[in-house]
Formats: structure tokens, C-alpha cells, sequence
């Protein structure tokens, strides 16, 4: 099963999520993501992946919520999208920025729009 952790202290590495999760059962992988743009730094969430569902179900139901590193966790099962992919989160509508044709009646950066 695949775990979504949320809400992660920086410093935490991928190391110290393997060694969280491990009590409850065989950890396969534990990855921290980070931001290779601004020098590897955590973005404050990662993925683990582990052998059995049951202890997986064990591992949510014991961590999330739980203070780790001063910060308390989101644990959960990472959802997956219909097609196939994971699914990933929305923070609106999208849209917004960038040029925009002036006759559009948009707004952006066309010509008539000051």
C-alpha cells in the first residue's frame, strides 16, 4: 500500500520516515520529496510504500495526527485518479497570470487593459 505523509518538519529525511513507519511492518520505500530548485530542501510531505495492507492500516491509524518533529503529521492512503494516476490536490480554479489576447477581455497583460 502506498501512504501519503503530510505536514513534515524539514529536517525529517527519507531515512527518518523509514525508521517511523518500520515498527508497524516491512517498509519497501520511504521518500521525502524534496525541491531540487532550492538546494533539496523538503517540501513537508513524502510517500511510503509498504508490503502488507494490514500493517499499513495499523501504520495510518497510529500516525496520523501524531507530533513528529514538533509538527503533527497527516498520514493517509494515497488516492488514486480513475485513469490510472494519482490523484493531485486542487487549490482552485486554475487560470490566472500570464499574457492574455487584448480582445479576450481577460485580464493579463494586453495592451487595452490599463
Amino acid at each position: 500500500m502506498n501512504i501519503y505523509v503530510g505536514n513534515l518538519s524539514w529536517n525529517l529525511t527519507s531515512d527518518d520516515l523509514q525508521d517511523l513507519f518500520s515498527p508497524y511492518g516491512e517498509v519497501i520505500s520511504a521518500k521525502v520529496v524534496t525541491d531540487k530548485f532550492n538546494n533539496n530542501r523538503s517540501k513537508g510531505f513524502g510517500f511510503v510504500e509498504m508490503a502488507d495492507d494490514a500493517a499499513a492500516n495499523a501504520a495510518i491509524s497510529g500516525l496520523h495526527e501524531s507530533e513528529v518533529g514538533g509538527r503533527k503529521i497527516i498520514v493517509n492512503q494515497k488516492q488514486e485518479n480513475p485513469d490510472g494516476g494519482y490523484k493531485k490536490k486542487s487549490y482552485g480554479n486554475g487560470g490566472g497570470g500570464g499574457y492574455r489576447d487584448r480582445n479576450s477581455g481577460g485580464g493579463g497583460y494586453g495592451r487595452n487593459n490599463y
